[in-house]
């Protein structure tokens, strides 16, 4: 049961990314000159892709995060904590002002990522290699794609920009999310009594 809600979500996000394909994308996309009057941006542009390559890769990754969330029995508080990554990942934005347009769910699924990791890490046993793992991927991933270079950066095999900055702040918006939806853990007591 705990894994069907996240194999939900993640098959929510691929279907809604579907189901956006055919519609204009200037009415849906990233534009943070628009947001104030056009608020449901900061969810949409997540579902709005470029070109069929870059629908392919995002609805590929979203297999991907449903097999590890399934695999790992991921289930409401961590697809709680996807949703809520969803609007603080577009809105997180707003920090790269020179990012005039964006689109995809690329920025959504590195904060799944990170959701995904900090739970596993907090597991213990094999489990929490596995998610130091994935984190240590995760860190070095962002590295690699600079996020606080050029808002955007052409990548070979994709025939549209890749904005690095989103998927960096996926990344933090996962982990803010995690937090807010995980359950606070006891603190061990001091032998000191304080």
């Amino acid at each position: 049961m705990a894994s069907r809600v996240w194999l939900t979500l993640c098959a929510a996000f691929a279907v809604l990314s579907l189901l956006a394909w055919p519609l204009p994308r200037e009415a849906l996309d990233w534009q943070p000159a628009l947001i104030a009057a056009q608020p449901w941006r900061a969810v949409t542009s997540a579902f709005v892709h470029w070109t069929p390559i870059h629908l392919a890769a995002n609805l590929a990754g979203s297999i991907v995060l449903a097999l590890l969330g399934w695999r790992a029995g991921l289930g409401p508080r961590e697809a709680l904590a996807g949703l809520i990554a969803l609007p603080l990942t577009q809105l997180g934005l707003l920090l790269r002002p020179d990012l005039l347009r964006y689109a995809g769910l690329s920025g959504v699924l590195n904060a799944l990522v990170a959701i995904a990791a900090l739970t596993l890490l907090m597991r213990g046993g094999r489990e929490r290699l596995v998610g130091a793992g994935i984190l240590a991927g995760l860190a070095i991933k962002l590295a690699l794609e600079a996020p606080l270079g050029p808002a955007l950066r052409p990548t070979p095999g994709f025939d549209f920009p890749v904005a690095p900055f989103a998927h960096l702040c996926g990344a933090l918006a996962g982990v803010v999310a995690w937090r807010l939806t995980m359950r606070p853990t006891q603190k061990s007591r001091s032998p000191h009594g304080t």
